[in-house]
This record gives C-alpha cells, sequence and structure tokens, in this order.
C-alpha cells in the first residue's frame, strides 16, 4: 500500500511562478502583444464602433483566439478602460497641460490647439474616426469617459481664456467664445475624419497632414481676403 501513496510533484511550480511573473511584471513579449491587440481593436472601434465589435471578431483580425484577448484584457468594458488609460489620456492630456500654461494670449491658444490636435492625430490617425463615433454620435460609447477622464475642464477653460481676451479687446468681438472652441474642434478633427472623402472627391491624394495644418493655421489666422 506504501507504493501507492503519491507525493506532490513538481510539475505545476514553474507555471504557477510564470504567472506570478508575468502579473507583477509583464515581460516585453507580454507588452508588445498587449499593445497589439489593443491596436486592432481601436482599429475595429473606429471602423466599426464599440458596440457593435465582438472580442470575437478582433481576435480574429489580430491572429489569436479570443481566450488569449480575455487574459490581457478581460470583457469589453476593460478593454475600453483600456483604450481611454493607454492611448486617449497619454495623447490629450500632455495638450491640456500644454494650453493651460500657453497664456492668455488668444492667437497663441488657437495656435497651440491646432498644431496639439494635428500632432495628436498624426500619431493616432484612429482618433477622429472614434471620436466621431463615439463621442459626437448620440449613444456613443466614449462621451462620458472623453469629458470625465480624459479632458475634463479643457473645452470651459479655453473658453474662458477667450472671453477674458475678447473682454481685453483682444478677440473679435462678433465670436462667441464657446462656439470659437465647437469650431476648433471642427476644423481639426472633422477634416481629419472626412480625408477619405475630400481626398477623393478632389482627387486630393497629394494634400497630407502637413497641408491640412498649414491650411487650418492659414484660415484662422488671416480668414479668406486676400488683403
Amino acid at each position: 500500500m506504501a507504493t501507492t501513496s503519491k507525493r506532490p510533484t513538481t510539475a505545476k511550480a514553474p507555471a504557477k511562478a510564470s504567472r506570478n511573473r508575468s502579473a507583477g511584471r509583464p515581460s516585453a513579449d507580454d507588452r508588445d502583444l498587449r499593445g497589439h491587440l489593443l491596436d486592432m481593436a481601436i482599429a475595429r472601434f473606429a471602423r466599426e464602433g464599440i458596440g457593435a465589435t465582438s472580442l470575437r471578431a478582433i481576435a480574429t483580425d489580430a491572429g489569436v483566439t479570443p481566450a488569449m484577448l480575455h487574459y490581457y484584457f478581460g470583457d469589453k468594458a476593460q478593454l475600453k478602460q483600456a483604450l481611454v488609460e493607454e492611448r486617449l489620456l497619454p495623447a490629450l492630456v500632455p495638450m491640456r497641460e500644454h494650453l493651460a500654461q500657453a497664456g492668455d494670449d488668444p492667437a497663441v491658444l488657437v495656435t497651440h490647439f491646432v498644431r496639439g490636435i494635428s500632432g495628436i492625430v498624426a500619431q493616432n490617425p484612429w482618433l477622429p474616426s472614434l471620436w466621431v463615433r463615439e463621442v459626437l454620435c448620440d449613444g456613443g460609447e466614449l462621451r462620458e469617459l472623453i469629458f470625465g477622464q480624459v479632458i475634463p475642464g479643457l473645452p470651459q477653460m479655453l473658453a474662458q481664456r477667450f472671453a477674458a481676451a475678447q473682454k481685453a479687446g483682444r478677440l473679435n468681438p462678433g465670436l462667441d467664445p464657446r462656439l470659437l472652441v465647437v469650431s476648433l474642434v471642427g476644423l481639426t478633427l472633422f477634416p481629419a475624419a472626412g480625408a477619405p472623402i475630400w481626398r477623393r472627391v478632389f482627387d486630393a491624394d497629394d494634400l497630407g497632414s502637413d497641408a491640412l495644418l498649414r491650411h487650418t493655421l492659414a484660415l484662422l489666422g488671416g480668414g479668406v481676403s486676400a488683403n
């Protein structure tokens, strides 16, 4: 009978240690794969919307199993939060802080905003489409997260700066400071989101992000007058 007793094996110990290391300090391969999966998710979200995208579809795009996606992100709510924390916050928060320190000159504020958004879009080309789908459209799944976590108070801060400049006689009295913020968003994110359409309409593949930036700054700086 003594020979039938079973001693604990050590086969499971390495697996447990490996999981502990993964939980505490992910390896470079883990970080690379996690980042790749997040990129694939964002691409799908921008094309089809968060609500219409399944975890299985993301896994298929990434060439992994749904179980692998679940291992790194859990459910879709956690994946969406990862998008906010690991992509949107790092992209937008520095611009908010930069604008907060830009002073009260309305021309400087406008230039900093336009250049800031242009740089962000160049590094994150999915952002304009995702913004239109998930922030502007009714039922967008990022609207509350954007204004609650990513840019809390930014539109109000800009409008207050513009209002103060207007009161001091440094901003066109015909402008509404709040609508000026709306116009800045419209002149930066909308053209980027609609680029596939207007490039096709005007056969304008030669117009890249630099050309769009120069055009926007010229329009805001001098309007359409030739004088």
